[in-house]
């Protein structure tokens, strides 16, 4: 299912969340409704962190992780990362790392199983990430944007790119990944896909401004309704059928 949902006055909603398989982290500092959109749709599944990295509320832009691991920038305190190592489940391995481009999640973005990174990112970074998070790690670029983690989204199920990404890169881009890959937008014609949503292998938090037909193009590419069925949504298309027939 995919969700719309708007941080303060932000549609951003990637800035400001980081979500995986096995855990959410929230940025400290949004609306009551923010907060109850995300544990609404999660809590039943994965625990929803409220937290801050290097004391700034863009947690989405700072953190990159999937359900092995996380990784967080030096900047980190000691706090937040006592914090979220204490909120996560045992599984989660946390790890800083040194690294010049600290805005991870703008440089790397990741599934269970492959990472794609910034060109330029530290040979050692890119180690930290393979262990942490159990991903083979590959340097790529997104329509010829080295900021691979802005725009891209990709999960277990299938990934969302740039809306300039060529067929062949798409191409390219999947065999590497093993999921399908479709070009598209976020919040009415947004390229910046990793900032404008997050997303895990049932469920999608996109900005307010996302229209109906990206919603049905993320749906669909993440393979959303299939992984979860709610027995409301079964119900009511078992009525809808039976009416039609």
């Amino acid at each position: 299912m995919a969700v719309r949902a708007q941080f303060e006055n932000s549609n951003e909603v990637g800035v400001f969340a980081t979500l995986t398989n096995s855990y959410c982290l929230v940025a400290v500092g949004g609306s009551e409704n923010f907060y109850s959109v995300f544990e609404g749709e999660l809590v039943d599944t994965i625990p929803v962190i409220h937290t801050s990295v290097a004391n700034c509320n863009i947690i989405g832009r700072m953190s990159a992780g999937n359900r092995h691991g996380l990784i967080l920038p030096n900047t980190t305190t000691d706090q937040e990362l006592q914090h979220i190592r204490n909120s996560l489940p045992e599984s989660v391995q946390v790890q800083r790392v040194e690294e010049r481009l600290s805005a991870l999640g703008n440089v790397v973005v990741c599934n269970d199983y492959v990472a794609l990174v910034h060109p330029d990112i530290d040979k050692e970074t890119e180690e930290i990430l393979a262990d942490t998070l159990k991903v083979e790690v590959f340097r790529q670029t997104i329509a010829g944007n080295v900021l691979v983690g802005s725009y891209c989204k990709i999960t277990n199920q299938g990934g969302l790119v740039h809306p300039k990404t060529s067929i062949e890169d798409q191409d390219e881009l999947s065999s590497l990944l093993q999921v399908p890959l479709v070009a598209g937008t976020v919040n009415r014609g947004s390229d910046v896909i990793g900032a404008g949503m997050v997303v895990n292998d049932w469920s999608a938090f996109c900005g307010l401004d996302t229209t109906s037909t990206e919603l049905s193009v993320i749906e669909s590419i993440f393979k959303l309704g299939d992984n979860q069925p709610s027995a409301i949504g079964t119900s009511m298309r078992a009525s809808l059928i039976d009416s039609m027939t």
